[in-house]
């Protein structure tokens, strides 16, 4: 698998652990203990001299770990409260070991009630773990409120309460934490959709869990780094050509349409393709040469203009500005029925879902960028059902339409049917135009310059992110897509 940590669901977590207990003979409470210790280490790291500690525990393991981390606390000579959340007599099996070894250590445990006092200090969220099934309610609506309320820092134990560990999606209400810390397998729902807004920053451990635990329960889930993926790329020779690195043809640019043909265009040309060149409306020469005069356009009235530069291509990007007109119609047409790799956006990935461009070959050599939305249309569901589980929503695209599928959002996540990889490079103020059509120009460089689908998919979604993280330096708001060009070529030197 092309990602280098594994990710994985509530139910393998679970598995992961049952495994280490009953297989290993680790009893659940040394886990919980090694648990509680890594979260207070984290704690102290971040906040070296906390004035107190306000721990709120639930009434599951969760809320175990967190009586553990008050004790910690307790014998550091730190002042801390416990606030229980739900009723004490529902507290069993390890964490019930957990608040006994806290009280009879001198820990203070209190009812939460709605006029409980947050104190200053660090907060410590161990309510609700990776089982939450449904919405949050009761008392732990009003803990989370009051936690997000309070203004003091917050470290939430394996997952903030209320966000959902397999999809990402807040559950009603979730807690805001500056600092997460989860243990034994990293949850896939930390990394994509609302989740950062709510984990701060993410520590993993592995509580020394045996490798053979992990190995008799696979992930098929990872999340990509960038440095081993630019390895994938071979060095030049001396020797190079252009004719080495690949033909890419972009096909777009309808009228009114034109700047997002050329973007894609020019990151094609920045992340290292040979040629390049953009089929669109005779309109738009003249303005594509004069802001990037390698790029080499040609002006397509009928299909018989484009059969020559399709001919003469190794990779089409279809879909930049295209448009949805009878002339956009035709050129996407041709452009799949070729059977060349091809990656497809925009208006190309609506062309597809409208039936416009009929039953399509599920080809192993092509690459589909949708948004959400994009997403949705092609699965005939609303954007909401997308977002309600990404993971589900790549699986099913890939499984309809074939190839390597690219499900662009925060927490971008990849399917080829086999795996699925995810990439939490990015940050908010890529929200703007033209960012999607600079992806289709640096993945489809990447496909004339060899590198499987699902190489160029992975590579490419990190090298973008990871440019538009290096952009947004100097700011996120007002950052421009056009801004990626320079950092993309910096970080594949």
């Amino acid at each position: 698998m092309l990602g280098t940590e594994p990710l994985y669901t509530a139910a393998q977590t679970r598995s992961l652990d049952h495994c280490a207990i009953h297989n290993h003979g680790i009893p659940g409470i040394a886990l919980m203990s090694r648990a509680a210790e890594t979260a207070f280490r984290c704690l102290l790291e971040a906040w070296p001299e906390p004035v107190c500690l306000t721990v709120l525990c639930g009434t599951g393991n969760n809320g175990g770990d967190g009586f553990l981390v008050a004790d910690l606390a307790h014998k550091r000579g730190i002042p801390v409260t416990v606030l229980q959340v739900g009723e004490a007599e529902k507290i069993a099996g390890d964490a019930r070991l957990a608040r006994e070894q806290a009280l009879a250590n001198g820990v203070r445990v209190a009812p939460f009630a709605a006029d409980s006092v947050l104190r200053e200090g660090v907060i410590v969220d161990a309510m609700l773990g990776t089982g939450l099934g449904g919405d949050v309610r009761g008392d732990y609506v009003q803990a989370i409120d009051a936690i997000n309320r309070c203004g003091a820092p917050v470290l939430a134990v394996d997952i903030p309460s209320g966000l959902c560990s397999d999809t990402g999606r807040v559950l009603g209400s979730a807690v805001h934490a500056d600092l997460t810390v989860t243990f034994i397998g990293l949850k896939r729902g930390l990394f994509t959709l609302q989740a950062p807004d709510c984990t701060g920053a993410v520590h993993f451990c592995d509580l020394a869990v045996p490798g053979d635990v992990y190995a008799s329960i696979p992930s098929h889930c990872a999340r990509l780094e960038l440095e081993p993926l630019l390895e994938r790329l071979p060095v030049r020779p001396a020797t190079a050509h252009k004719g080495l690195y690949g033909t890419v043809l972009v096909v777009g640019g309808d009228y009114g349409l034109a700047g997002a043909a050329l973007l894609a265009a020019e990151a094609a040309l920045r992340c290292g393709a040979g040629l390049v060149q953009v089929a669109t409306r005779p309109e738009h020469v003249a303005a594509l040469i004069a802001r990037v005069p390698e790029v080499m356009p040609r002006g397509i009235t009928t299909v018989d203009d484009f059969m020559p530069m399709l001919d003469s291509a190794d990779v089409l990007v279809v879909g930049p500005g295209l448009g949805q007109s009878p002339w956009s119609q035709a050129l996407a047409q041709q452009a799949l029925a070729s059977g060349k790799p091809l990656l497809l956006d925009a208006d190309g990935l609506n062309l597809l879902a409208s039936g416009a461009l009929g039953e399509i070959a599920a080809l192993e050599n092509r690459v589909f960028t949708p948004h959400p939305g994009e997403a949705a249309r092609l699965l005939s569901c609303a954007t909401a059902e997308v977002q309600a589980d990404r993971f589900a929503a790549v699986s099913a695209l890939q499984a309809r339409y074939g190839g390597v599928f690219v499900l662009k959002g925060n927490g971008t996540l990849i399917s080829d049917g086999h795996s699925v990889l995810l990439s939490d490079y990015g940050n908010p103020g890529m929200a703007s135009g033209g960012m999607g059509d600079v992806l289709s120009g640096v993945i489809g460089a990447l496909l004339a310059q060899h590198l499987v689908p699902l190489e160029s998919a992975a590579l490419g979604v990190c090298l973008h992110g990871a440019a538009a993280d290096m952009a947004a330096e100097e700011g996120q708001r007002g950052l421009l897509a056009s801004d990626l060009m320079a950092p993309m070529r910096a970080l594949l030197e």
